[in-house]
């Protein structure tokens, strides 16, 4: 069921009386089986798969949270007769034990994605040597892939390693925990929540709150004005330029690249503003996945505004566990004797990065261009943080130019044309062939059919074009005035200029966008993978 289609609409609203009429206490049920439902409405079939990963984390969970109750309480019984050295020496066998407990969790629960998402792309890759080497390769079987699996897999485990590090305790109650896992309005998309910050607000009561209500219904109509009117218009000239590739090169390539990025922020934020804005009107408070990214003025600030869930899950979860662990510390040390200090104290930071991000490209798509995008993204970043030293040299020799908007304004384009470049792998999905449309933009000097007709060569008319540029502009002015305070709050304190701005929104939306004539709403991005 896509948050765009009437469906949908109907869903929600039935949740929604459902929740506010029924008693409080029944809330967090009436979640629940509203979650089930929705899941089950894409697909009877998929139900096993996001029941087999709750039953993993919860069983996990409560073995790791059971052998920490116990550590804990045979260090209280014995705090008198064992000396510090003892108690540290119990503690860290006890550790270890837990950490076999949550390495087997791990393994079922990451087994279970990996399987399902990447057994075509592993056979598919041994198959190109076998093929190449003169064998026949083995025949590759074709898979369910349950919606949003990425999401509730990485939140359920990222859960259980809080367990293990003991900053949560474990959920006793498997129906509430099969709550946290399924919770609908963020399953298929995001955002990656904590256990901590969202289970609390799942399982309490909540009165009606009139302003949080009209706050997260604009919230949801803005969303649908980003996916329907500029994503969705966008799209349509999107396919074109990439089913015929091989006739549009040169400039189209730089066009493709501008129009994705307006595409996949308009399709992705908006579908975080459907899942926020429906959770707000049950007051419920969802971590937000984005902060104006392309007003960014490096790569590593983009990465820390854009689908922000994601990064932090991926730093907490892998890079820093990954950067201090024993073994990048020996080849740290290592390093440092043959290498010197300098490079040898980089090396597990460098290292972690990589690996981080290649997890990153992987966790996207199970293909090359992923993998390759990733590791794109990571050698910017490294790049970059390599350069620092010149970066601050040259601040301080022209300090007034650096300081200045214009210097802002330029490194904001910079960004956003590099992480729209690599971004494009995301749309050839072929990284030769990206790599040679790349090239055509240097080669291939066909700019002046900008102003002969190009630009409506592949789908997009002028009235087309008019809307996403419009949306465009509306969008960025939005995220101007509300950069402060979010506007919808502002118009959510006046009622009758909250409702005049949902109405005005929903004629734009029948009018100009996928529910308009010659339209067609396309699923959600981040669905797709």
């Amino acid at each position: 069921m896509q948050f765009t289609s009437f469906a949908f609409l109907l869903f929600a609203a039935l949740t929604l009386l459902a929740y506010f009429l029924l008693p409080k206490r029944v809330q967090w049920v009436v979640l629940l089986a509203s979650s089930l439902l929705f899941y089950a409405m894409s697909g009877v079939e998929y139900l096993f798969f996001i029941l087999y990963t709750a039953a993993v984390t919860y069983l996990t969970s409560r073995a790791l949270q059971s052998r920490a109750d116990r550590e804990d309480a045979c260090v209280e019984a014995n705090r008198d007769t064992w000396s510090k050295q003892e108690r540290k020496a119990y503690r860290a066998e006890e550790k270890k034990k837990r950490f076999r407990v949550l390495l087997c969790g791990l393994l079922l629960g990451f087994g279970m994605l990996a399987v399902i998402k990447y057994t075509a792309f592993v056979l598919g890759n041994i198959n190109g040597i076998v093929t190449a080497l003169g064998g026949k390769g083995m025949e590759i079987p074709s898979l369910l892939l349950p919606l949003g699996i990425s999401f509730y897999t990485f939140q359920s485990m990222g859960y259980l390693i809080d367990v293990y590090r003991k900053t949560v305790r474990a959920e006793q109650n498997p129906a509430k925990l099969l709550l946290f896992v399924s919770f609908f309005p963020q399953l298929l998309q995001g955002p990656i929540s904590r256990f901590g910050d969202l289970q609390k607000q799942l399982t309490a009561p909540h009165a009606f709150d009139g302003f949080a209500f009209r706050s997260g219904a604009l919230r949801v109509a803005w969303g649908f004005f980003k996916k329907l009117i500029v994503a969705d218009t966008a799209m349509m000239g999107i396919k074109t330029l990439i089913e015929r590739s091989g006739e549009f090169q040169g400039f189209y390539v730089a066009l493709l690249i501008l129009l994705y990025s307006a595409q996949i922020y308009g399709d992705f934020t908006g579908g975080i503003d459907i899942t926020i804005g429906l959770s707000e009107m049950m007051g419920i408070k969802l971590s937000e996945n984005f902060n104006r990214p392309f007003s960014s003025r490096s790569t590593k600030e983009y990465w820390n505004r854009w689908h922000i869930t994601m990064g932090t899950w991926f730093t907490d979860y892998v890079f820093y566990p990954l950067s201090v662990s024993r073994p990048l510390q020996k080849l740290s040390s290592s390093a440092v004797a043959r290498f010197g200090k300098g490079f040898g104290m980089r090396l597990p930071v460098y290292a972690a990065t990589i690996v981080t991000w290649f997890l990153t490209g992987l966790w996207h798509g199970a293909g090359w261009n992923f993998i390759v995008w990733g590791l794109l993204n990571c050698l910017v970043i490294l790049v970059s943080r390599e350069l620092e030293p010149l970066y601050r040299k040259f601040n301080a020799c022209f300090p007034r130019l650096t300081a200045s908007k214009g210097w802002g304004a330029w490194q904001a384009i910079r960004t956003f044309l590099l992480m729209g470049l690599i971004r494009s792998l995301d749309c050839y999905r072929d990284v030769p062939l990206t790599f040679r449309l790349w090239a055509s933009m240097l080669t291939r000097w066909n700019w002046g059919e900008l102003f002969t007709g190009g630009l409506t060569s592949f789908g997009l008319g002028v009235a087309q074009w008019c809307v996403i540029l419009v949306g465009v502009a509306v969008i960025f002015a939005v995220s101007r005035l509300g950069k402060d305070v979010p506007l919808r709050h502002r118009i959510a304190g006046v009622p009758v200029l909250w409702c005049a701005c949902v109405c005005v929104m929903i004629v734009f939306i029948l009018v100009f966008g996928a529910y308009g004539i010659g339209f067609d709403a396309s699923q959600f991005i981040y669905q797709q993978f």
